[in-house]
């Protein structure tokens, strides 16, 4: 049986929807977004077996998320286009608006209370221009090695009581992570404030910066 051009296209349209409803997906996704990847290291920071995170890349491919390119004898994936970045966006956005259960995950991050609004991309840019901010990259070292915002230092929670009583008291502090779905600054923000200390979260991570055409630095640059 023929089916019309309208069911054809929503069939189109279901497989992204599709390939976004898996969790390793989006954790595959999150991590293709702070740049290129093979198998086994997207499988190592992932947490997957190299099979499975094989079979989840394949899926990404056929929806058009993701595509791929040989280096060798390895094959290198990343995000196919900006436009990924915007669509894992809008589902967060869906998600913390209508989902009661995930208000409560992020208010559980900061300990019950709500969160201080983030600070826009433009508006750390102007801070950052002006000097009257302190930036925490709260990635691994080897994300922050790639590529991070220009004056960012680099710091892990697991760091963070240890540099606690170095910072200054009356410093305003903004933290990023890996983007829409990392909540390692959130945690941060929390931690900092908990210390009497101004901070705030930034509206994105690392990939949205990326995405705005503003610079970033890699160590190697450095």
């Amino acid at each position: 049986m023929t089916i019309s051009p309208k069911v054809a296209l929503l069939e189109e349209y279901a497989l992204i929807a599709r390939a976004l409803s898996a969790p390793a997906r989006l954790l595959i996704l999150e991590q293709l977004a702070q740049g290129e990847r093979g198998v086994d290291a997207l499988a190592e920071k992932t947490g997957l077996t190299i099979a499975n995170c094989s079979q989840h890349l394949q899926q990404l491919r056929r929806s058009g998320l993701a595509t791929s390119r040989r280096d060798g004898k390895s094959v290198i994936y990343r995000l196919t286009d900006a436009e990924t970045l915007q669509l894992m966006d809008l589902l967060r956005i869906v998600a913390e608006r209508n989902l009661a259960q995930v208000s409560r995950i992020l208010r559980g991050l900061s300990d019950g209370e709500d969160a201080p609004e983030p600070v826009s991309r433009d508006e750390l840019a102007a801070r950052l221009a002006d000097g009257s901010v302190t930036v925490f990259d709260i990635r691994p070292a080897d994300e922050y090695a790639t590529a991070h915002i220009p004056g960012a230092l680099n710091t892990t929670l697991a760091e963070l009581e240890r540099i606690l009583p170095t910072l200054d008291p009356c410093a305003e502090i903004v933290a990023y992570c890996r983007g829409p779905y990392c909540i390692y600054a959130h945690q941060a923000v929390a931690a900092f404030r908990k210390h009497g200390l101004n901070a705030r979260r930034l509206d994105g991570g690392l990939p949205e910066w990326r995405a705005d055409g503003r610079a970033v630095l890699s160590l190697a640059t450095e």
